[in-house]
């Protein structure tokens, strides 16, 4: 992080880095600048590019060619965190990507994306460390895919799209999944594991949370309501539909409703 730099310069530099591990302590040193009111805003980048910086490998294949997952081999609790790793990744560039594409929103946006990306860059870290030590497997050892990134491509003009189908969307289908990968851990005994998967899950209920509360506020702003916009959304994009069973409680705690949820069949 170079001296002189403002909060977009260094967030920008955090988006473009290609080296996960460089990109956590960007994004943290980051989070802890910010907070500490050490940077000036500075002015947006027009010009952000629509891509990420990404290591060269994963290699990113079709969503049906990832390799099995499984809590049984090791092979397959390697290839189930790997899985954990790359929505992590993907999530702090999402989070990043928030913020710098759409810097004419108020302050306290900026404040909960930034957020995001730093507790996104822990939960990476973590699940990067555990699967090294438990699997003998680095983050781009195996293959992975692009659908949450394609999304983030299709949203890139608009907040409010965005916010639909990314954190309501894509990132509250985690709150669904993730319970029964934590049993699938404790099934093999797998302790740590299931203590980053529950960190993982109470901070995601926030993360989607926000984006509920902007994807609300957006809708308000347009005079649109918000549930309809939503149901209305998925179909405009062919977006996968919420499918059952749903994390009720998770998904009520982020600001769905039930009459909402019950839509969903």
């Amino acid at each position: 992080m170079n001296q002189g730099e403002t909060f977009f310069q260094q967030a920008r530099a955090a988006f473009l880095e290609p080296s996960p591990g460089l990109k956590c302590t960007r994004v943290e040193a980051l989070w802890h600048a910010w907070q500490a009111r050490a940077l000036p805003l500075g002015s947006p980048d027009p010009a952000l590019p629509l891509e990420p910086g990404r290591p060269e490998q994963p290699l990113l294949v079709a969503p049906e060619q990832v390799p099995l997952r499984n809590a049984v081999s090791r092979e397959g609790r390697a290839a189930l965190l790997h899985a954990i790793a790359h929505i992590e990744f993907n999530a702090i560039n999402l989070a990043l990507d928030a913020l710098l594409r759409f810097p004419s929103l108020p302050r306290d946006f900026l404040d909960g994306w930034l957020q995001v990306a730093a507790e996104e860059a822990r939960h990476f870290t973590l699940v990067c460390e555990h699967m090294e030590q438990s699997c003998a497997c680095r983050y781009g050892d195996l293959p992975a895919h692009d659908g949450l990134w394609e999304m983030a491509r299709r949203t890139a003009h608009d907040p409010l799209v965005r916010m639909a189908l990314v954190p309501r969307l894509f990132e509250a289908r985690g709150l669904d999944a993730t319970p029964a990968i934590i049993r699938k851990f404790q099934g093999v005994g797998d302790r740590r594991a299931v203590t980053i998967l529950q960190v993982i899950l109470a901070e995601e209920v926030g993360h989607v949370a926000l984006g509920d509360r902007w994807f609300r506020h957006l809708c308000a702003e347009r005079g649109l309501e918000p549930e309809a916009t939503f149901q209305a959304l998925l179909q405009a994009y062919d977006a996968p539909r919420p499918r059952r069973p749903f994390n009720e409680a998770a998904r009520l705690a982020a600001g769905f409703s039930e009459a909402e949820l019950a839509r969903f069949q």
